[in-house]
């Protein structure tokens, strides 16, 4: 089992929060470490100091770091264009000598649109600009060397790209597509994706989104030499007592606009036992949501107590 730590610096960090915490992820023995990509927080919290743009600090960190991988749970395909998209997260995957993952998504958060003047389709045609991005990233990330790249959609033309720079890793970064939708997620994740994400629920609605995507990659003739790695978010809130458990778990209850969550709230033990739970339905690895990017003891207590009780974690 892989396990890598997720964040949401738009609840209120500063860069060097975010550089603490995967420095201190990295020497932990942590698989990863990644971070949403929303530029306002959900509920009504003022999250000072203010947003961070995800992939502007991932290539600072590309450049503190040295083994941990890094990406986005999920870049929303609202913030950017594609072929703009395609350059800078090979430029990351470049300064990070590899290590860079791209979680890609249509976009949900009207509100943040709303706030930093980005345009926000009705859903529909947010997940058709999604499939065309993934076209057209994975597109010009495949284009061989001295070829030129071109593309024709609804939304978005490319003429004679160069299509640089290339990455590192070939034939690119490995690209993740989750979500909870019963339709177009699992069909897009089987055409594109390297892995498939379910965000923060149960295991039982997880086993039923894993049954999706594998009939999606049999529909789509996805063959075994491509296989998609299955992977699932659990929100933690651990501690060495109950009561640490419990003050860890409080912002779980503040109002927000994410939909319905089954975090693990009490002992190491119980996460542990629910990583297991995960393994046993075909998950590969598991993004742990920390609420608070600043409680470092958080982090080492997982590093300590959790990680040894796997295999495959260091």
């Amino acid at each position: 089992m892989r396990v890598a730590v997720f964040t949401e610096p738009h609840r209120g960090a500063s860069y060097d929060d975010q550089l603490r915490f995967a420095r201190l992820a990295e020497d932990g023995g942590f698989d990863g470490f990644f971070r949403a990509d929303h530029y306002q927080a959900m509920g009504d919290e003022p999250a000072l100091p203010g947003p961070t743009d995800a992939w502007l600090t991932l290539a600072a960190l590309a450049r503190e770091t040295s083994r941990i991988r890094l990406g986005t749970l999920v870049t929303s395909a609202t913030f950017r264009l594609p072929g703009p998209l395609a350059v800078m997260v090979a430029q990351v995957d470049q300064m990070s000598g590899g290590r860079v993952e791209l979680g890609i998504g249509a976009g949900w958060y009207a509100r943040e649109h709303a706030s930093y003047g980005i345009p926000f389709p009705g859903t529909s045609e947010r997940f058709d600009r999604l499939a065309e991005q993934l076209d057209v990233i994975t597109g010009l990330w495949g284009t061989p060397s001295g070829g030129t790249f071109s593309y024709t959609g609804d939304h978005y033309r490319l003429t004679d790209s160069p299509a640089l720079p290339k990455p590192v890793q070939t034939p690119g970064p490995p690209v993740i597509v989750g979500g909870r939708g019963p339709k177009r997620t699992p069909e897009l994740a089987a055409r594109y994706a390297d892995e498939f994400n379910v965000p923060f629920t149960s295991i039982e609605q997880t086993t039923e989104a894993y049954e999706r995507v594998r009939e999606a990659c049999h529909r789509v003739d996805r063959t075994g030499d491509r296989p998609l790695t299955l992977s699932a978010g659990i929100v933690v809130a651990i501690g060495r007592t109950d009561a640490e458990a419990r003050r860890r778990a409080a912002p779980l209850h503040v109002k927000s606009a994410l939909p319905p969550e089954d975090p693990v709230v009490g002992s190491p033990e119980q996460l542990v036992d629910r990583i297991g739970e995960f393994a046993a339905i075909g998950t590969a690895r598991v993004h742990l949501r920390l609420i608070d990017i600043t409680d470092l003891d958080h982090l080492e207590l997982i590093a300590a107590e959790v990680l040894p009780r796997l295999d495959g974690t260091r």
